[in-house]
């Protein structure tokens, strides 16, 4: 998984329609569902800290891991204006340590799609089973075949905003299931006003619900549901985005 560099300064302009209240409303409910009142809560993949701070705000200890500095000085920057005691670290969500037990994990807006190989799919969902509480739940979501097919495919996006802009090149390749693309960025040097040209290039890996599903119980979480985007809605076949919901087993739960 390549880390987010330039594009860490712009990340949150270009993500600002990004549905991140909606993306917590339904871990929240996922809390009440099962019966979780979390005390610490893991961000994999946390990215510039949004959805960490929302949390965070709402009295949670949380932890947000990523593998971009860059990114991750912008999140502590953040929770530093908001005047918040947030635990970042840089980590490959692969091979993630934490100091203990947490109540819940979650991750979101397809980082688990940047895992190229199934078995560091099967190690990140291995780690997650081991740092969860008992009965500790999984929240997390990948972008489905049909979006890398029909929706990004092999096309050419751009976005322009008043002091920065980018071109997006998409290549997918159907038969190995790797999406590639190229984002151009274009950001304004606030002294003399001049655009800086940066390019980086991502990937990720297209993985079937069913896959995803089998190396959910591979890793030894028990498998509660996979929905519509961040609802209980079923699985469409055009759905875009597939929400899966887990939770640990293997460990006993204390009886108070």
């Amino acid at each position: 998984m390549e880390a987010y560099n330039e594009f860490a300064r712009v990340y949150d302009t270009f993500m600002e329609d990004t549905p991140y209240e909606k993306w917590v409303n339904f871990i929240n409910e996922c809390m009440k569902k099962y019966n979780i009142t979390p005390n610490i809560v893991c961000d994999l993949g946390c990215g510039t800290g949004k959805m960490t701070t929302m949390f965070a705000k709402q009295g949670i200890d949380m932890i947000g891991i990523d593998n971009s500095e860059e990114m991750l000085m912008v999140a502590r920057e953040n929770a530093y204006d908001d005047e918040l005691n947030i635990l970042y670290l840089m980590q490959d969500m692969s091979q993630f340590e934490l100091y203990g037990t947490v109540d819940l994990i979650y991750s979101a807006c397809d980082c688990m799609n940047y895992l190229l190989d199934e078995k560091d799919v099967l190690s990140t969902l291995k780690w997650v089973n081991n740092y969860l509480e008992p009965e500790g739940l999984l929240v997390f979501d990948i972008n489905t075949p049909y979006k890398y097919r029909e929706v990004l495919g092999n096309r050419v996006f751009a976005q322009q905003e008043a002091s920065s802009a980018y071109i997006w090149e998409n290549y997918y390749d159907e038969e190995k299931g790797i999406n590639e693309y190229e984002v151009s960025f274009f950001i304004q040097d606030e002294e003399d006003g001049r655009y800086d040209r940066a390019v980086e290039t991502h990937y990720q890996r297209a993985y079937s619900v069913e896959r995803m599903i089998e190396l959910i119980k591979e890793a030894g979480l028990e498998f509660i549901g996979a929905y519509d985007e961040y609802s209980f809605d079923p699985v469409r076949e055009d759905s875009q985005r597939v929400t899966f919901v887990a939770r640990e087993q293997g460990k006993r739960k204390e009886v108070k």
